[in-house]
């Protein structure tokens, strides 16, 4: 990520939850843990000393399970919560420093939020719904409902714009929840949970859509989530996040290749490696020998079955200019493939 911009910045960020937690952060950064703030001193760690780049125009996942503090963290990024110390930058600005009129600002404008309940308004209609930040705004109600239409559109949802949450199944009412983030225009998209509560099947295709659009709009998004596939799937980056704390951080490849802690390597250890390893990561040097040219962004497990049907037993790999920069052979496929033992570190 050294070779991205950064959008967001988080600097020693703690949040401690309790009636004093000023007097308990000291506490924290001499080492009391999270179950001995909460047993002996009745307060509950929700972050500690968490650090993170987040890049520009990237999808940030932040993922950890219940309890590990990442619901908590994006709340901070728009200042839903306030923090016990630290700093949040974004655009080389202080988010905690600004007044209440910037804040206001900078919600209405910069971040749009997408909730895992949806938070439909009930009585409002699809498109009333869609266009209501930009009443906030002040934007004119024909404006508005052309802005509006434009993404309710973009998220399937052409010809339901006078129905109610009420009459929509859960994908949909998230598809308004979406539509209605990005009607204000925002570039920055925070997504805590967005897809938790939908099917397997529907979960997939919301999935389909927000990686659809962020290759046309380029967004900063913070996306939360439990589930690693997930993470795999849509994330540049991924942090995960355990008792509040940040084990580990890196892109897709790194996490799986890569994982730094037996606990991690429990959740990566029955993840499909062949969908997320790339072949730029496994190949190796160059050789005269023939193969298809395949670009070094394609999946493994894709790649497999184009060697496998061709008269080579490798693959010349490509770079974006489409020179040959390095060779993967069968055999390497396997083996990028095949599951690791959990204790063992690649």
């Amino acid at each position: 990520m050294s070779d991205m911009e950064t959008k967001i910045e988080i600097k020693n960020l703690y949040k401690i939850f309790g009636n004093d937690p000023q007097s308990m952060l000291e506490k924290v950064r001499g080492g009391v843990t999270k179950d001995e703030l909460n047993d002996q001193y009745n307060h509950v760690l929700g972050l500690s000393d968490i650090n993170l780049k987040m890049p520009a125009k990237g999808l940030q996942v932040v993922m950890g399970l219940s309890g590990s503090g990442k619901s908590t963290l994006i709340r901070h990024i728009n200042r839903l919560i306030e923090p016990t110390a630290g700093e949040v930058w974004i655009d080389g600005e202080n988010v905690l420093a600004m007044n209440e009129k910037s804040l206001r600002h900078f919600r209405r404008n910069r971040a749009s939020m997408v909730f895992q309940k949806f938070a439909l308004l009930p009585h409002r209609t699809v498109m009333e719904n869609t266009i209501y930040g930009l009443e906030i705004n002040g934007m004119s109600e024909s404006k508005a409902k052309k802005q509006a239409a434009h993404w309710i559109d973009r998220v399937g949802l052409t010809g339901f714009e006078e129905n109610y949450p009420s009459q929509l199944s859960g994908g949909m009412q998230q598809r308004v929840g979406l539509a209605r983030a990005l009607a204000t225009d925002a570039d920055i998209l925070l997504m805590d949970e967005a897809f938790s509560a939908l099917d397997p099947l529907i979960r997939t295709d919301m999935q389909d859509i927000l990686l659809d659009l962020q290759k046309e709009l380029h967004k900063t998004i913070v996306f939360i989530t439990h589930d690693l596939e997930e993470a795999l799937r849509i994330g540049d980056q991924i942090a995960i996040l355990r008792d509040g704390q940040v084990i580990q951080q890196g892109s897709p490849q790194q996490i799986v290749l890569k994982p730094k802690d037996d606990y991690i390597a429990d959740f990566t250890k029955d993840i499909n490696r062949g969908r997320v390893i790339q072949l730029k990561t496994i190949m190796k040097a160059p050789n005269d020998q023939p193969g298809p040219e395949l670009p070094g962004e394609m999946l493994v497990e894709d790649a497999a079955q184009l060697v496998t049907e061709s008269p080579s037993s490798q693959a010349r790999v490509t770079n974006d200019a489409g020179e040959v920069v390095g060779v993967v052979g069968i055999n390497d496929l396997i083996r990028a493939m095949a599951r690791p033992d959990i204790d063992s570190r690649l």
